[in-house]
């Protein structure tokens, strides 16, 4: 259809709205859970589009533009999740103990909503005069043009009917998978310790099937960034570092290894690395950023305010609309910081914390929004490194509030408990700006290629933002009392070996309590401060000698900083895809077609198959937590015991291996994959 075409077509719908809500609502959940395993969200707007077009295909008059304002509205629910990798932290530094409900939902609403309206005058710069390839959004699209209206009946049915096949088998395979270790057939990981000249060190993988699926999601260049971080990290730094500094007499040296080396020294080096990373993507973003930002406010400058006399898909909220809007959403963020000094040993000083930290949330929050929807634009919302500019966000908040409220009174336990926690406190609201400008962008560049009209798809994220904020805190609350988090105190019976990794939100914690209580290891910091520069050098030098090989510095930093449970099971799934890919060359190259046309449906396949593994698992992880907190029990589901531990592994590794060869053959396009 042409333009002219879509004009009366129903766009921003009742239905679409319930059932983008509904996605969101499931989808928010399966995020919050892999973030916190991991460190890791996904995009869910493709997903969300096939559900939409399986669904609404049975409704009257559905069509591509309300198709897309549904996977516009769930979209929200891989972005938003992404406060996870900081408001865990309140936990974790022991100031909260729970998530309440008010100021955890306000956090991420209105962060979510500064975020839409931060990216408003950012559309025309950087989607449409803009050449940024925005790989998702133009993906959602492409699903999307498969699936409308415009094929013909048996082409529409046949797209959403794949699509949504591919969805469940992943999401069986994952699910199946999970309740087998919950019952302890399968054990979660395998690792194998050994010697390396004087010191131990130790390589192995999770049997993540969620994991599996990111894999087929980020792709090979990044798959095999994260697993050198791991070559880094575990056959480099841990080695070396256990050699170097023994462990004390009669100690174990596996767990010395494991807790003394790698988590409290090595890992600081991964955040350095990951610091000095997201530095220097900002200088690279800052000319092109600025020149987006002034072509935006010149554009709407031009249409002064009024946009009636444009095109509908050049149509934006007004606006006045969105500075008035920004202006009035700082008023109840003012009122969050409020709530969350009032009382505690920092009350003294509240009127000038509360709007000094408004600002400074508001502020920043524009410069990350910016910045992360250029990010997104250039590589995609689910590559982008958002979380590295938390860690900036974190250690600037840091350092202003030893500024105001002075290194001697820091000394005082009660009052630096409480700074470390605003600062955490004011990094979720950047986060949450940071992510939806993410994703805003990305989506209107969907928008774009389907004739949508940008301003419904505005509101409809407003709506995802509300839905998710709703959504996020009790699923927090639900899965710090069912699992606990790495680093935070447990509740009485927990399992110390099943908690949650929360990787990002225990690296903003251990940098606002160094930076606040004087205590950080800058030692280990600058380490990897050199290393990220060492991968920054590299990756240019590859961008200016080759024309595809890179290294991208971030990912392999990941791989320093994540354990290897979460990172190789990625860089696993990484490798399936890419023997797919070369199985798929190999096979246009004797057919005399292009790459492009014969590996279109496997990698579309291997896309929707990694996220129902990704929804599969995290659901079922969610509903693990609310079966642990109803009973008390920390194993509900299992059926033998800890002496089955060994056979538990083996098996684990031989399923995971099947299942990897039946995921490559599902990709391949036999309908009746045998393992």
């Amino acid at each position: 259809m042409t333009p002219k075409d879509t004009d009366n077509l129903p766009e921003l719908t009742l239905r679409g709205v319930i059932l983008g809500a509904l996605i969101t609502v499931v989808f928010t959940a399966a995020n919050v859970y892999l973030g916190l395993k991991v460190g890791l969200t996904v995009a869910s707007s493709i997903p969300a589009a096939v559900i939409s077009m399986a669904v609404l295909r049975y409704a009257k008059n559905s069509n591509i533009r309300e198709n897309n304002i549904v996977q516009t509205l769930a979209s929200a629910a891989g972005t938003l999740s992404s406060v996870i990798f900081v408001l865990p932290g309140l936990i974790i530094v022991g100031y909260w103990s729970g998530f309440p409900f008010w100021e955890s939902a306000g956090i991420c609403a209105i962060g979510g909503i500064l975020g839409v309206m931060y990216t408003v005058p950012l559309r025309r710069a950087m989607v449409v005069q803009g050449d940024l390839p925005y790989p998702e959004g133009v993906a959602a699209a492409a699903v999307l043009q498969v699936g409308s209206s415009e094929a013909s009946a048996d082409e529409e049915a046949a797209a959403a009917g794949s699509g949504i096949k591919d969805l469940i088998v992943g999401a069986v395979a994952s699910s199946g998978f999970f309740i087998l270790t919950c019952m302890q057939l399968f054990s979660d990981a395998k690792t194998w310790w050994f010697s390396f000249g004087r010191g131990k060190t130790g390589l192995g993988t999770g049997f993540s099937v969620a994991l599996l699926g990111v894999g087929y999601l980020v792709g090979i260049t990044v798959g095999a960034a994260m697993f050198i971080g791991v070559l880094i990290s575990w056959l480099g730094a841990v080695p070396i570092l256990t050699a170097l500094h023994p462990p004390p007499e009669g100690a174990d040296l596996v767990a010395y290894a494991s807790g003394e080396i790698w988590r409290k020294q090595v890992r600081l080096i991964g955040a350095g690395a990951i610091a000095v990373i997201a530095i220097w993507t900002l200088i690279n973003l800052a000319k092109p950023m600025w020149n987006g930002i002034k072509a935006s406010i010149a554009a709407m400058g031009a249409s002064r305010g009024d946009e009636s006399g444009l095109p509908r898909e050049e149509r934006d909220i007004p606006f006045h609309y969105v500075i008035g809007g920004s202006v009035a959403l700082l008023f109840p963020l003012a009122a969050l910081f409020v709530i969350f000094i009032h009382g505690t040993p920092l009350d003294g000083q509240i009127i000038s914390l509360v709007v000094i930290c408004t600002i400074f949330a508001a502020l920043v929050g524009f410069i990350t929004a910016a910045a992360s929807g250029y990010m997104a634009g250039l590589i995609g919302s689910s590559n982008s490194p958002v979380s590295s500019l938390s860690i900036l966000s974190t250690i600037a908040a840091s350092l202003m509030l030893v500024g105001l409220v002075g290194r001697s009174d820091l000394i005082d336990p009660a009052i630096r408990s409480t700074a470390i926690a605003l600062a955490l406190f004011t990094t979720s609201v950047v986060l949450s700006i940071a992510t939806i400008a993410n994703n805003n962008l990305q989506d209107l560049k969907t928008g774009q290629l389907v004739h949508a009209t940008p301003w419904r798809q505005q509101w409809a994220l407003v709506i995802g933002c509300v839905v998710g904020a709703a959504v996020i805190p009790p699923v927090l609350d639900l899965l710090q009392h069912a699992y606990g988090f790495a680093g935070a105190p447990l509740d009485a019976g927990m399992d110390p070996n099943k908690t949650l990794a929360a990787p990002q939100a225990l690296l903003m914690s251990t940098l606002a309590t160094g930076i606040l209580a004087g205590e950080l290891d800058w030692s280990m910091l600058g380490i990897g401060v050199l290393v990220g520069v060492g991968l920054v050098v590299i990756d240019e030098i590859l961008k200016r000698t080759t024309k595809k090989l890179r290294l991208p510095p971030l990912a392999v930093a990941l791989g320093i900083y994540l354990p290897v449970s979460a990172t190789v099971p990625v860089s696993i799934g990484t490798f399936v895809a890419l023997i797919a890919d070369y199985a798929l060359a190999r096979k246009a190259k004797a057919s005399g077609q292009s790459f492009e046309k014969v590996a279109a449906a496997p990698q579309r396949r291997a896309l929707l198959l990694g996220s129902g593994m990704i929804v599969g698992e995290s659901l079922l992880g969610v509903g693990n937590a609310l079966i642990i907190t109803l009973t008390g029990n920390q194993a509900p589901l299992a059926v033998v015991g800890d002496d089955f531990a060994g056979t538990a592994e083996w098996l684990a590794s031989v399923a995971f291996l099947a299942l990897c060869l039946f995921s490559y053959r599902w990709i391949m396009g036999r309908e009746k994959p045998a393992v």
